[in-house]
């Protein structure tokens, strides 16, 4: 007996060729994003994303619409506004860089007589001590790159944007507890 042939190639081709006749059922489709999409675009720029991306997230939360001529130009007056916003933005975090950059931070912790804190000097520790000083610092700004868990002086970096960093030094003190002996006489 002869052992039965498939001919799943011949299918597969068939399959690739109705795909490629249906605009919507390719591997990607253009979307004109409505709101600003982090590692994706800005308000009012045209991508190309998965159409299940598309779909499933963008479409429904009302992210993105999909790309029409009467859409674009709907959108493009809110796409002028939001670039003037994003450049304001811009201005006034590279203000804020110059004027935080070698700044000091004194933050206050409980310690050994060694110089070992019971504990760690945390990021929202600095940013509040930042903030207290008149700096517009957010929390997640600071990046410490491994806990401060030593009394003395530190360098920290704080990653305002991508391209926008500045460098403070945190001053870490043993924090002076009240010693206050009750005499049992």
């Amino acid at each position: 007996m002869n052992p039965v042939r498939h001919s799943k190639g011949k299918k597969m081709v068939k399959y690739k060729k109705k795909l490629a006749q249906h605009p919507h059922m390719s591997n990607g489709m253009k979307v004109l994003l409505c709101e600003d999409v982090k590692k994706l675009g800005w308000l009012g720029d045209v991508v190309e994303v998965s159409v299940g991306y598309a779909r499933n997230y963008l479409l429904p939360q009302g992210l993105a619409k999909v790309a029409t001529e009467a859409n674009i130009r709907a959108i493009a007056e809110e796409k002028a506004r939001r670039a003037e916003q994003r450049i304001q933005e811009g201005r006034r975090v590279e203000e804020a860089v110059k004027a935080v950059e070698g700044a000091e931070a004194v933050v206050a912790a409980k310690a050994n007589e060694q110089g070992v804190l019971f504990g760690s000097v945390t990021a929202r520790q600095i940013a509040a001590n930042l903030r207290e000083q008149g700096f517009e610092v957010a929390d997640d700004v600071v990046q410490l790159s491994e806990h401060i868990k030593q009394v003395g002086t530190h360098t920290v970096m704080l990653k305002f944007v991508d391209d926008l960093t500045a460098t403070i030094n945190v001053v870490v003190v043993p924090e002076k507890e009240n010693n206050l002996q009750i005499d049992g006489t």
